[in-house]
């Protein structure tokens, strides 16, 4: 793979990303976030030293996530001088039963993705969001998903299931944990 990867985690307030470059693309070249989407909205960017690179200040009302998936998009172009970007990582919070591995997003991933916004509402429309901005703006950028509910689907079913009746589970309530991503780097 030739070119940067850029990741992005967007959340209900803040849309944070990471530019990385090199063999296996573990050299990170810059990092930044936008938090406060909503109230008082904020760009901060450092590159991989942690120097100040961008700072930029919205008012409330000049910038929801969209805006700011934008603002995040050019910043990004703007940083890397016309590098190629190989693709783009999102962390998603749900993936439900079915995507229990990081998944190339296409239209079908993404409909079963909306279809389970019920089980996290505060976060699963705000990391969708992004994947739609960029995929309208740039369709043919490799985009995967990975999600934070995979880790816990490695557990037995047993702990997965609650004590009701199995209509329920089978419905697709479960324990499904959340944070795995994270969980997952300090194993």
């Amino acid at each position: 793979m030739h070119g940067c990867i850029t990741v992005i985690n967007a959340g209900s307030s803040s849309l944070k990303f990471a530019i990385y470059d090199g063999e296996n693309c573990q050299s990170l070249m810059f990092r930044g976030q936008i938090e406060q989407i909503g109230q008082s909205p904020r760009l901060r960017v450092v590159d991989a030293e942690r120097q100040p690179v961008t700072e930029r200040h919205w008012r409330a009302q000049e910038l929801d996530h969209c805006g700011a998936t934008r603002e995040v998009l050019e910043t990004v172009v703007g940083l890397i001088n016309g590098a190629p970007v190989a693709g783009i990582g999102h962390r998603v919070v749900h993936g439900g039963l079915n995507y229990t591995a990081p998944v190339r997003i296409d239209g079908k991933v993404m409909d079963a993705l909306a279809a389970l916004i019920p089980l996290a509402p505060l976060h699963q429309p705000h990391n969708l969001l992004p994947i739609s901005v960029i995929a309208e703006h740039a369709p043919q950028m490799p985009q995967v998903a990975c999600f934070d509910t995979a880790f816990h689907r490695t557990q037995e079913n047993l702990a997965q299931l609650f004590a009701l009746p199995r209509k329920f589970s089978q419905a697709g309530i479960r324990r499904y944990g959340f944070h795995g991503l994270s969980y997952e780097y300090v194993v």
